[in-house]
C-alpha cells in the first residue's frame, strides 16, 4: 500500500487496484478559501501554497473518493469538478451525504458513527470527530473519521479534523490501526479556542498510537500556526519522531 500526501488533508490510499482520493482541496493557489484569519494570523487567501507537481499524476488515476467533512479546505469547487466529470465514486458521512448530491457528486455509500460497513472488499467504520475545543466544535459543523481495513493492507485510521476525544482514544487503544492519520496544523480563527489538536494533544495522540502516525494539514491553509519544524522538533524531544511521518506535500508513502 502507498500513501500519497498530496496537501493540508489531501491524500490518496493506492492499493494493488483500489485508488481513493481523501478530502481533495485541489484547487490552485488561493483559489479554493478567502483567508481564514484577518489579525491572528497574516491574511491571505487559501490554499496558501500549490499543489506539488507530480500530485494529477495519481489523482488522474483516482477510482473512489472519500470525504471527512464539507469545509472548502477539504473538498473545494476545483475537486467538486473533477469528482462530478469523472463520475467519481463518493463515500461520505450519512449527514453530508443529501448536500454532495444536490451538488451533483455520484455517492457511491454512506457511513453511519460507529457502524462497520462493507467496503471495497474490506470495510469501514464512522468515528466521531469534534472540530475544536470548547463553543466553537458546534458551529464548525459535522465531522467524520474513518477505520479502514482493505484486503490484505494495514489498517487505517483517518481521524480528521478533531481534537483529542474518548473515541479518538478508543479507536487508538481498543482498534489498535497500524497506520493513523493526525490533522497537526492547530488551526484557530481570530477568536475562540484551537479547531485542531493543541501540540500537547498531538503528543498524546502519537504517544497512544500503535503503529505508525501520518501528520497533516500543515503549512496549507492561514490558520493553521504549527509548522513541520516544530513539529518535528517536538516530538524528536518527547522521542516520538521514530514512529511519526511528517510528509512534504508530494511525498509518497508506502507500506508492505
Amino acid at each position: 500500500m502507498k500513501i500519497h500526501h498530496i496537501r493540508n488533508a489531501t491524500m490518496v490510499i493506492e492499493t494493488v487496484d483500489k485508488v481513493i482520493l481523501v478530502d481533495p482541496m485541489l484547487g490552485e493557489k488561493g483559489t479554493s478559501a478567502p483567508t481564514l484569519t484577518l489579525f491572528r494570523f497574516k491574511p491571505q487567501k487559501n490554499p496558501i501554497v500549490e499543489l506539488p507537481n507530480n500530485a494529477m499524476n495519481i489523482i488522474n488515476k483516482i477510482t473512489h473518493c472519500l470525504i471527512t467533512h464539507l469545509h472548502p479546505d477539504h473538498l473545494d469547487k476545483a475537486a467538486e469538478k473533477l469528482l462530478t466529470e469523472k463520475k467519481i465514486p463518493v463515500i461520505c458521512s450519512v449527514k453530508d451525504a443529501p448536500i454532495l448530491k444536490k451538488r451533483g457528486l455520484q455517492v457511491m455509500q454512506t457511513i453511519d458513527y460507529w457502524t462497520s460497513s462493507p467496503f471495497l472488499g474490506g470495510t469501514i467504520e464512522g468515528i466521531p470527530a469534534k472540530h475544536g475545543y470548547g463553543f466553537i466544535a458546534k458551529p464548525m459543523g459535522n465531522v467524520m473519521g474513518y477505520y479502514i481495513q482493505l484486503p490484505n493492507q494495514k489498517s487505517i485510521y483517518l481521524s480528521s479534523d478533531t481534537i483529542y476525544t474518548k473515541d479518538v482514544d478508543k479507536v487508538l487503544k481498543n482498534y489498535q490501526p497500524d497506520i493513523s492519520v493526525a490533522a497537526c496544523g492547530t488551526a484557530q480563527l481570530d477568536v475562540f479556542k484551537p479547531l485542531l489538536m493543541t501540540m500537547e494533544d498531538i503528543v498524546k495522540f502519537v504517544k497512544n498510537s500503535p503503529g505508525s502516525v501520518i501528520a497533516n494539514h500543515l503549512e496549507a491553509v492561514n490558520h493553521c500556526p504549527t509548522t513541520r519544524e516544530e513539529l518535528k522538533q517536538e516530538l524528536k524531544k518527547q522521542n516520538l519522531l521514530e514512529k511519526t511521518y511528517i510528509p512534504t506535500d508530494g511525498q509518497i508513502m508506502e507500506w508492505s
